[in-house]
């Protein structure tokens, strides 16, 4: 999963958030595996208690409760944990775009911003393998050249399109 179940503002920590307001795992639970069911109603019962104590003690209950489901969430994901990346982390354009799509029922930005790049970067390989074809014909480097070049263009594409219509083992094959 790209990175954006670590962040501040992504969507697990959000659910952590409401489960703390709501004083109930149940906001969350669905973010995390549930062999970690238990762990994290644990870790939130001592978070709520830790914010009755005071000001202090409630910013660090909620960060280890942020901090817990996010960890859980990422292991059940076969992911690592390094920490939670602050608000407007830099997740690049996808994941932003898909969501927007959820939230407002319609993929149409984000088929178009595929369709875009997959134009761009096509043409582009494209346009060079075609660059690549003006070599004479005693330049065996050139020669070789162009047919990486083709052979990777050609790749690509392949790949490209195992990957959009969800053939995962294929395009790991490639």
């Amino acid at each position: 999963m790209p990175p954006h179940c670590d962040t501040m503002d992504g969507p697990v920590v959000k659910a952590a958030k409401a489960a703390l307001e709501k004083g109930d795992a149940g906001p969350v639970l669905h973010w995390v595996p549930r062999k970690s069911e238990t762990e994290l109603k644990k870790v939130l019962e001592k978070a709520l208690k830790a914010r009755k104590l005071g000001k202090d003690s409630a910013e660090i209950a909620d960060r280890w409760f942020l901090e817990t489901v996010v960890r859980l969430h990422l292991a059940g994901e076969g992911a690592s944990f390094s920490g939670i990346k602050p608000p407007g982390f830099d997740i690049g354009p996808i994941i932003p775009k898909a969501e927007r799509a959820l939230e407002n029922g319609n993929p149409d930005e984000l088929v178009e911003f595929f369709k875009l790049v997959a134009s761009e970067e096509l043409r582009e390989r494209f346009n060079e393998v075609r660059s690549s074809k003006k070599y004479d014909d005693k330049d065996l480097y050139a020669a070789r050249e162009h047919i990486r070049i083709r052979k990777d263009f050609l790749r690509f594409a392949d790949r490209l399109y195992h990957l959009l219509i969800g053939d995962m083992e294929e395009t790991n094959k490639r």
